[in-house]
């Protein structure tokens, strides 16, 4: 295989962020005992959580900022008089308890890492992450995780990319590849840096960016051969 060097983003790729965040954030509303409602809630928190996710990605605020700003909106926005702190603590403990893997993640670990190194690359709160990998059995397959918060600088910044290579066995930039469900974090940043990419793309979306993947898959049982055939051109 021509890879050995393989960078996996953590949520949407390896575990279903989604489904975590939505069960995490039910448990934080009924903590601070709002009774019903949460599904409109959390449609309030989506959207701002995201603006404020791309907000830290192009280093106009602070990731401490961020897990607090995204509940005091969310809140202002439905009127509720809550303490958004305190939201961002239940919330983030609540994370690492609601893992949910993505089909196929710990079989597709467990392959690449008799083959060469995996490594992750999140944009996440580090301290959370380790705990998520740690709880979803997926860790004793992990050589490490490079984390924005460790490093300074986020996704899809160039600098990100060299501290995660820089974390790894010594490697060519050609035996390592960057797979992500993110085509603006993970596949841009693959661009920028100068090595191959997976665009993990599970919902068939259509690629409108600038960033170009190497290869795409929408299931990653697929990844495996794509890999293969990949070594092969």
């Amino acid at each position: 295989m021509k890879h050995t060097l393989f960078l996996f983003d953590l949520d949407d790729t390896l575990l279903d962020f989604k489904a975590s965040e939505n069960l995490s954030f039910v448990r934080t509303m009924q903590a601070l005992g709002v009774a019903g409602a949460t599904e409109t809630l959390f449609n309030h928190y989506q959207p701002i959580n995201v603006a404020l996710w791309r907000a830290f990605e192009h280093g106009t605020v602070s990731k401490d900022f961020l897990k607090v700003e995204r509940f005091r909106q969310t809140f202002a926005a439905a009127g509720l008089v809550l303490d958004s702190e305190l939201a961002s603590r239940i919330y983030l403990e609540s994370l690492s308890d609601t893992v949910v893997l993505i089909d196929g993640a710990i079989e597709l670990c467990a392959s690449l890492a008799a083959i060469g190194e995996v490594g992750i690359i999140t944009n996440g709160v580090e301290s959370i992450q380790n705990r998520r990998i740690a709880s979803s059995g997926l860790q004793q397959h992990i050589a490490f995780v490079a984390t924005s918060e460790a490093c300074g600088h986020a996704k899809p910044d160039v600098r990100f990319f060299e501290y995660a290579m820089n974390m790894a066995r010594p490697v060519r930039k050609e035996q390592a590849i960057i797979i992500g469900d993110r085509l603006d974090a993970d596949i841009l940043g693959a661009n920028r840096f100068g090595i191959d990419s997976c665009w993990f793309n599970p919902e068939q979306l259509a690629n409108t960016s600038l960033a170009v993947p190497t290869f795409e898959v929408a299931s990653l049982r697929q990844i495996a051969a794509a890999l293969k055939n990949r070594a092969m051109v």
